[in-house]
């Protein structure tokens, strides 16, 4: 490769390096070309996967500022470059890997620091952005749901009891009108019990009171 070439592919790698979320170190030894077309379908955009000279990986990761990627460019090596969830794609490479175990995972580099084998599968092992907010979208549903629902109760309590209310008082009006039976009329109404009661000493008080006036 001419000068300029190698040159032009160090400023590539450097920018990916730089501007990607993440980058995992993989080594392709012995798949073949179809597998590796299968491998870049599954990453999709998640992902940029291409077969890189390891001297110019070295080049461009150290002019990133990249620590740790060195020691590892050893053999055929291809980097997944993260475009989008590095999560999807540890998970796709660790996935592919079970598949076709001539795929090795050397390493990766998230956010300008390196992991190692073990932390990439334990990346592998986190939940996605998509699951995560999909579960926190149901929680949400849910929270709002719960406050629907609290807000709602006292109103159709409500609700019920005036619709009661109605009921009762098309049954009994005096539920409306006032305690007790309705009043009569002024005209027709009758002595209360009381009233019966005291009738007897009052007219014997008239009758000493004619008498002392015939006297």
């Amino acid at each position: 490769m001419a000068r300029p070439d190698k040159a032009a592919a160090v400023a590539e790698l450097k920018d990916k390096f730089t501007n990607s979320a993440g980058a995992v170190l993989t080594e392709y030894r012995g798949l073949t070309v179809a597998q590796l077309k299968e491998l870049r379908r599954n990453l999709g955009e998640d992902a940029t996967y291409a077969v890189s000279k390891n001297t110019l990986t070295k080049i461009a990761a150290r002019e990133a500022g990249v620590e740790g990627v060195e020691e590892h460019l050893v053999g055929p090596t291809a980097i997944a470059f993260v475009d989008g969830d590095p999560v999807t794609v540890a998970k796709g490479l660790r996935d592919f890997a079970k598949a076709n175990p001539l795929l090795v995972i050397k390493g990766g580099v998230l956010e300008g620091k390196f992991l190692s084998v073990d932390e990439v599968k334990k990346l592998a092992d986190l939940e996605s952005r998509e699951v995560l907010l999909a579960k926190l979208a149901g929680a949400m549903q849910g929270t709002l749901q719960n406050a629907v629902s609290l807000f709602a109760a006292p109103l159709s309590q409500a609700a019920r009891a005036v619709a009661a209310l109605e009921k009762a008082a098309t049954e009994d009006p005096s539920l409306i009108g006032g305690a007790g039976t309705p009043a009569a009329a002024e005209g027709n109404q009758e002595p209360s019990n009381e009233e019966l009661a005291a009738a007897p000493a009052a007219t014997e008080s008239d009758d000493a009171a004619t008498a002392a006036e015939d006297k």
